[in-house]
């Protein structure tokens, strides 16, 4: 599995897990829906910057993207 394909999982499992839309997710961060969108379909790969910036709008640590467990494998 790729670190994209890691990345997107986790994204969307961090924003299910919180009860967020992907338009609220979005709006915390302040990006447009269609990016989030976007990172959780591997379209494009989140820069370190974007990933913080995610991370705190889900109230987690950054690593939190990365972790590789028995969903992700």
């Amino acid at each position: 599995m790729t670190v994209r394909t890691v990345v997107a999982k986790n994204l969307r499992r961090l924003r299910h897990d919180r009860g967020l839309s992907q338009e609220e997710l979005a709006d915390r961060a302040s990006v447009d829906r269609t990016y989030v969108s976007s990172l959780e379909r591997e379209q494009y790969a989140a820069s370190i910057d974007m990933l913080a910036k995610l991370a705190s709008a889900l109230d987690v640590d950054p690593i939190e993207f990365f972790r590789r467990d028995e969903t992700t494998r």
